[in-house]
């Protein structure tokens, strides 16, 4: 998942002044990285986009084979402008592979209003888990690999709830990811806090997956527990 699992904890030969500028310009194309996620999740629900359609063991692996090719080419271009392009059109391609779950979601007549609550929901866990990276003096690079083991067995089950369907296991997915992807927040932008990633694109890259995950999770709980087909 792009993530980093070796990390040094407060020994960054960057200043001060050098690692908020990595993490302002992490921030301002975090937040521009969710306007090309809108489109691709708009044109996906007026095109009934989905790449799960016909096989869903085809599609899976040829969504990992598309994620992996923009994680590769993102990590090429990474120290250049195209690395933007590039990034952002990967912000595109999840749009659209959201699409699937916005439109499902907006079959419920409260629908709309499930889409805000995640994205309002998704919005605090952020600010929250960044502003606790930002000031916290504890070291949370310890995390990584027990962070990165529970992201495999989250793929791991959600692969094989494609084809299982099970409403119980989904909602426990959902909840473990939340938390999973809530605590990446907290390692990611730490590792930006204090030197260990430097490059805005690769620190985006990784904060996006993260928000992305949490607002996934938290849409598809509330879909379950909330969601009126009436």
């Amino acid at each position: 998942m792009n993530h980093q699992l070796d990390t040094t904890f407060g020994h960054s030969n960057l200043s001060s002044a050098a690692r908020n500028r990595v993490l302002r310009n992490t921030y301002w194309l975090l937040a521009l990285s969710m306007i090309p996620t809108v489109l691709g999740a708009w044109l996906g629900v007026q095109m009934h986009f989905s790449l799960f359609a016909g096989s869903p063991m085809i599609g899976f692996v040829l969504f990992m084979a598309i994620a992996f090719g923009f994680f590769f080419a993102i990590e090429k271009t990474k120290n250049s402008g195209l690395g933007v392009a590039v990034l952002l059109g990967f912000t595109f391609f999840m749009g659209l592979m959201l699409s699937r779950l916005i439109e499902f979601t907006l079959g419920y007549s409260n629908g709309a209003g499930l889409i805000m609550t995640a994205f309002g929901g998704t919005a605090i866990i952020f600010c929250g888990m960044a502003t606790i990276a930002t000031v916290s003096k504890r070291d949370f690079s310890g995390m990584a690999k027990w962070l990165f083991a529970g992201a495999l067995v989250i793929l791991v089950a959600s692969l094989a709830n494609i084809f299982l369907h099970l409403p119980a296991l989904q909602l426990t997915i959902s909840v473990v990811a939340i938390a999973i992807f809530s605590a990446y927040i907290l390692f990611d932008v730490q590792q930006v806090v204090n030197g260990g990633e430097t490059n805005y694109i690769s620190a985006t890259l990784a904060i996006y997956l993260d928000v992305y995950n949490v607002f996934v999770n938290l849409l598809s709980i509330l879909g379950i527990l909330g969601g009126n087909r009436d």
